[in-house]
């Protein structure tokens, strides 16, 4: 039976609602200034399809995209269907779950089109490069010619390569964007869910709480396995200012369960995110904290990627910028 004190509105004048919800409104409200504040570098088309091993042919890329597609909506599709319905939606895992797979499906839309675009011009960058090549000779031929000029035909190149490598590389566009945005989420979002799951939900609450089976272990391994392979292989940027759309992803679900449950559901999901205990303000607060170091795991996982692959692989792996 559920006891009256948690439902109605007795349960939201507790000194611990407004507490928790200043945690919750405040990095949401800072992840909103950051993301209208910080300057984007600019994104090409390339970064979408392109794996950033030279030998590599993209249509790999494409394949494992695809596949990782299919292995997770076979598993939603499972978890759903057959177990527990749109009931299943109540969790965060397969919030984070269903958005990396939105990932695999946009990445495997741009992947066939780059494909496609390769396929139908296999070199489309020659002549640019070669034109790039041309017009750096040229402007060498001026330096030494022009000794005095030195530094502004120096710059005057630099611009030019600048401009070249505008030429051949298409502008990534809204679609572009939002692909960025969604993967640098589910950075976050898979570190977070696979660690609480593994470090807190299996060793101190009840299975039979939460339904804890050999699906749920898939779930809580296969969204950062794909994701982190998926890194290997792609030329994707991962600027830092991402994690306040990550920070943002998290505070919605909070939102979606605090509207939920001042509609009348009184069964939280996770036993942390119940506002009837005195110790709710620091669950809030843990909670809002662990987002920094599960973003900065996940980013430095790819800052060794660029840092470590280039000196095993020299040859065969492209440092990304």
């Amino acid at each position: 039976m559920v006891n009256s004190n948690d439902q109605g509105l007795g349960y939201w004048l507790r000194w611990q609602v407004p507490v928790c919800a200043l945690i919750i409104v405040a990095p949401s409200v800072l992840a909103f200034y950051l993301t209208s504040k910080v300057k984007t570098d600019p994104l090409f088309f390339n970064d979408f399809w392109k794996p950033q091993w030279r030998k590599l042919n993209p249509c790999w890329l494409l394949c494992y995209r695809a596949f990782a597609f299919i292995c997770m909506a076979r598993i939603l599709l499972e978890v759903v269907v057959l177990e527990r319905g749109a009931f299943a939606f109540y969790f965060y895992t397969q919030w984070t779950f269903a958005l990396v797979m939105v990932y695999f499906a946009l990445g495997t839309v741009f992947s066939a089109y780059g494909c496609w675009v390769c396929l139908n011009t296999p070199l489309p960058e020659k002549g640019a490069r070669d034109e790039f090549l041309r017009r750096d000779v040229e402007e060498n031929v001026i330096e030494n010619s022009v000794t005095y000029m030195g530094n502004d035909v120096s710059d005057k190149i630099k611009l030019q390569s600048h401009y070249v490598q505008e030429e051949y590389q298409q502008r990534a566009g809204f679609w572009g964007y939002l692909m960025q945005t969604i993967y640098q989420i589910c950075a976050g979002a898979v570190i977070l869910t696979d660690i609480v799951f593994w470090c807190v939900i299996v060793p101190f609450l009840s299975n039979s709480r939460l339904g804890v089976n050999m699906l749920m272990c898939c779930m809580h391994s296969l969204n950062a396995v794909f994701l982190i392979l998926d890194t290997l292989l792609n030329s994707l940027p991962f600027p830092w200012f991402r994690l306040a759309y990550f920070v943002q992803w998290s505070c919605l679900y909070v939102v979606f369960q605090w509207v939920l449950h001042a509609c009348g559901f009184t069964w939280w999901p996770y036993p942390f995110l119940e506002l009837n205990t005195p110790w709710a303000p620091l669950w809030y607060f843990a909670l809002a904290v662990v987002h920094i170091p599960c973003y900065g795991i996940y980013a430095l996982i790819v800052k060794a990627k660029n840092s470590v692959l280039p000196e095993l692989f020299p040859r065969a792996f492209v440092r990304s910028y």
